[in-house]
């Protein structure tokens, strides 16, 4: 059954209002009428099923059927910060992080990232990726749409990320810690530096990745004074629209709902 995104506000009573590029796909690209039913998300955690009860390209009403409360969020709650890719690299990963479960993404400009961006394609480049989290939000069944945030400096990621998290940032030369052994470190209780991570509620955690070329040794001592802990993904070098989702599906894998 078709999935389409509503504001809170555009929900009264039993009765729900679609409007703008949502209305428009339902009334003129799937063609739907009167008493087909759909389901509503609002993005903060409720489904609603409905029957259209009058369509229009630049209107669709609906009549509640069912009101349901998602769970379909993980228990863990994970950031994402991406180092900028080149190309529509980064397309690639806002879709797929959001189908994992990833709650927030970050794009970040390092020492080794070589996209430019005038102040109008930064916005541009944002909006469009919010675009992709909202429709991949659509199709994988979350109750959230993830947040993207506006391009920031990777020195200005680290001022917002708390120590009492568990920070991860993968860097091809580390050689004595693996992702693997920190993960298990939690599902034994005994997290890094004795912090006990696995404490109960939603775990939050932060994921680190480079873009090409990865991240600058300078980069990665500034991460670790605010509590990261860089780990090896194995003896492979991967891209960096790899890394993050290896990444986040090891960890979900590990910590969250998966598998």
């Amino acid at each position: 059954m078709r999935r389409f995104f509503v504001e809170e506000k555009d929900i009264k009573e039993n009765q729900v209002t679609i409007k703008g590029d949502e209305a428009r796909h339902i009334a003129q690209v799937l063609r739907l009428k009167e008493r087909d039913k759909i389901k509503v998300f609002t993005g903060k955690g409720k489904e609603y099923l409905t029957e259209i009860i009058q369509a229009s390209k630049k209107e669709v009403i609906g009549k509640i059927l069912k009101e349901s409360k998602l769970d379909t969020e993980p228990p863990i709650e994970i950031t994402l910060v991406q180092g900028l890719p080149k190309s529509d690299k980064m397309d690639l990963i806002v879709q797929k992080a959001t189908e994992l479960g990833v709650k927030r993404i970050i794009p970040v400009i390092t020492q080794r990232t070589v996209v430019k961006l005038n102040e109008e394609k930064v916005r541009a480049r944002r909006n469009r990726w919010q675009r992709i989290a909202l429709e991949a939000a659509k199709q994988s069944g979350r109750a959230i749409i993830p947040e993207v945030d506006a391009i920031t400096t990777f020195v200005q990621s680290l001022s917002n990320i708390s120590e009492e998290n568990l920070n991860l940032i993968p860097w091809e030369e580390e050689e004595t810690t693996s992702l693997k052994e920190v993960l298990k470190s939690i599902t034994d209780h005994s997290a890094p530096e004795g912090r006990d991570l696995a404490s109960g509620g939603r775990l939050p955690i932060t994921v680190f990745i480079g873009p090409e070329g990865g991240f600058t040794s300078e980069e990665v001592e500034a991460a670790k004074e605010k509590g990261a802990v860089p780990v090896s993904l194995g003896p492979r070098l991967l891209r960096t629209e790899t890394a993050g989702l290896i990444t986040l599906a090891m960890i979900l894998y590990e910590l969250g709902d998966m598998g």
